[in-house]
């Protein structure tokens, strides 16, 4: 009876959040992924895909947000804290959200082939490590995911023209 009661209306407005910092990556062209970090039902943190912007393959929303979240609280321990994400981490982002020791991790849409919050692997609750996250995948899924596949439909697009030479 100890564990905390999970309001899943706060995740829908957290992955609100989250996706709101998805669509400003989809604005610059970076793959569309949004995350927040919440610390006592406030935000601390908020980031989104920075990758080709600031020319570094680690930019990704998860590991921005970790590092602002942990400028937020002044230490990299980050317990108490959730991430909502739009997309399942990676297995660099869960690797580093296993060091900065996440309660929990609410991610939207799956992703089979590099997921590491269960859907390939799952790394957040690998049993030799030595923090396990708690783990809610699906919210807010249709959106997240819909956000994930226009843009590379529209990338398919735009490579197209450039081949065709258009």
């Amino acid at each position: 009876m100890d564990e905390p009661v999970i309001d899943l209306h706060s995740d829908d407005y957290f992955m609100g959040e989250a996706l709101r910092q998805a669509a400003r990556a989809y604005e610059a062209e970076e793959v569309p992924v949004g995350a927040v970090v919440v610390r006592e039902g406030r935000i601390i943190a908020r980031a989104w895909n920075q990758v080709e912007l600031l020319r570094d393959a680690t930019a990704h929303a998860e590991m921005l947000a970790l590092t602002a979240a942990e400028e937020a609280v002044g230490g990299w321990r980050l317990t108490g804290c959730t991430l909502y994400v739009t997309k399942e981490p990676c297995p660099m982002c869960a690797g580093a959200i296993v060091h900065v020791r996440l309660d929990r991790v609410v991610f939207g849409a799956s992703d089979p082939k590099a997921g590491a919050a269960g859907s390939a692997l799952n790394l957040l609750q690998f049993p030799t490590l030595n923090h396990r996250c708690g783990i809610t995948g699906g919210v807010r899924e249709t959106e997240c995911r819909k956000l994930l596949l226009g843009f590379f439909a529209e990338q398919r697009r735009k490579n197209s023209k450039v081949d065709a030479g258009g």
